[in-house]
């Protein structure tokens, strides 16, 4: 039985219809259209769906690597009008100021869109949008082992739905060891930018490190933001690409002098790391030391920071997502062996 819709067909339904000459053009144009044969995603199509031939057919439908497809792209077109409006209903809820809501501009690449969307005037230099999508760019996922990425997988492999899993990847990625570093980049930053008289003398910018290290300057923590990696140690590529970037926007801005203090820290924190804590292994400085200083310069929100790294990340989630479901197949279960040795028990009111 043939079921395509013709403008004569609707007229035939309902004489009170009356298609305009756009919408007559399109159905026109979409039985003209053959659409062409891709052998390679019709078996991968097949071969997913054939693999929940056992369950119910709505959730085989919602399970087809189709939809998980197609939810992967709407919510990675989504995601930046998603971020950029919820920053601006926290703005009026919790900052009592004025919110606004900008409509996306057709043919803008996202970073464009960030930028003319969360700015009142939406206006933007080519240079500045340039640098924001050399943020996403560098940002975007490397690996399936960092915590961000590694939670969509364990989440994918329990079978859970998409929102669910790229969810729990958010949750992950806004840690301050993580995601959310960039931020803790940019606080660390302005307690350093206070408390340093001048900000290109070695000796001073030393003196707050060790502080740091030693966990009695800035947040206690210890740790200098900005600097390690869990894979990277002689360099990180990133850091190195955007601080070229960074360098020429901050001369334009006039912040050379906080570009200063951000590569004195780079110079600097390993050296005092090595001395104050005994450390041995080489460590570089990370992307995070200067993103948070890019942004600041693009006037981007603190608030925003650790949204846009999600962002940039997404692709890599779904696609990781995809290759969890659909190539190994079974749940993620690591072992954790106890390092403790055995002991007697001892009774609650003998404990102390």
């Amino acid at each position: 039985m043939n079921h395509q819709v013709t403008p004569e067909a609707i007229h035939l339904c309902d004489d009170s219809v009356k298609l305009s000459d756009r919408i007559t053009r399109l159905i026109e144009q979409y039985h003209s259209i053959v659409p062409p044969l891709c052998v390679e995603r019709a078996r991968l199509l097949t071969e997913t769906y054939r693999q929940t031939e056992s369950k119910p057919h709505a959730l085989r439908r919602a399970l087809s690597l189709e939809n998980i497809l197609n939810q992967s792209i709407n919510l990675i077109a989504s995601m930046p009008t998603m971020m950029v409006n919820a920053y601006q209903m926290k703005r009026r809820y919790y900052d009592k100021q004025s919110m606004f809501f900008h409509l996306p501009k057709p043919g803008q690449s996202t970073a464009e869109h960030i930028l003319s969307t969360y700015r009142p005037d939406q206006k933007f230099t080519h240079e500045e949008a340039k640098l924001l999508d050399m943020c996403l760019l560098v940002h975007a996922d490397h690996g399936g082992g960092n915590c961000s990425t590694f939670t969509t997988r364990v989440l994918s492999s329990s079978g859970t739905d998409t929102y669910a899993a790229i969810s729990a990847a958010i949750g992950a990625l806004k840690g301050p060891k993580h995601g959310g570093a960039n931020a803790k980049v940019g606080a660390m930053i302005e307690d350093a930018s206070e408390n340093i008289e001048d900000w290109t003398d070695e000796d001073q910018v030393a003196a707050y490190l060790t502080e740091v290290v030693s966990g009695r300057g800035f947040d206690g923590s210890g740790l200098i933001y900005g600097l390690g990696h869990a894979v990277y140690t002689l360099s990180d590529p990133r850091a190195v690409i955007i601080k070229k970037y960074a360098r020429k926007l901050a001369r334009e801005k006039g912040r050379d002098d906080k570009l200063a203090l951000l590569e004195n820290i780079e110079k600097l924190g390993p050296e005092v790391m090595r001395d104050v804590r005994g450390v041995t292994k080489p460590i570089c400085a990370n992307i995070d030391l200067y993103t948070g200083f890019v942004y600041s310069m693009l006037g981007i929100p603190a608030d925003m920071y650790t949204s846009i790294f999600a962002m940039a990340r997404l692709a890599g989630w779904c696609a990781h997502r995809m290759e969890e479901l659909y190539g190994a197949g079974r749940i993620i279960r690591p072992a954790y062996n106890s390092i403790m040795g055995n002991g007697d028990y001892v009774p609650m009111s003998e404990r102390k």
